[in-house]
């Protein structure tokens, strides 16, 4: 089996503002999803969401202020699963709640060297 990182990207200005419940009914797709994962022995590391403030060092000593400054998509968390293909990775993302929201899931096989 291989392992997969799951990198859920999107528009922080694009995400419509929820009340309370509405983002309580959303992290519950979210667990549900996660849970329908690791239910098939698949998950790995369920990963965490990112902040949106943080800081980029680049060559040369080079800081930025943020690490969205220079893309409109935005990296917003992250998760490790198992699976015996990059099909297969990609047939668990599909119904991955980020997507309702316009945004995207990258996969990416982890190599082993």
């Amino acid at each position: 089996m291989k392992e997969f990182l799951l990198v859920f990207r999107a528009d922080y200005k694009s995400i419509p503002k929820t009340s309370p419940e509405q983002m309580q009914a959303n992290t519950q797709k979210w667990m549900n999803w996660i849970a329908s994962i690791a239910a098939q022995n698949k998950l790995s590391d369920k990963g965490n969401r990112l902040e949106a403030s943080g800081q980029v060092l680049k060559s040369g000593g080079i800081l930025s202020d943020g690490p969205y400054t220079e893309i409109k998509e935005s990296i917003m968390g992250y998760t490790l699963i198992n699976a015996d293909s990059l099909e297969e990775a990609t047939n668990l993302c599909k119904e991955c709640p980020i997507l309702v929201f316009g945004g995207s899931v990258e996969i990416r096989e982890i190599s082993t060297l």
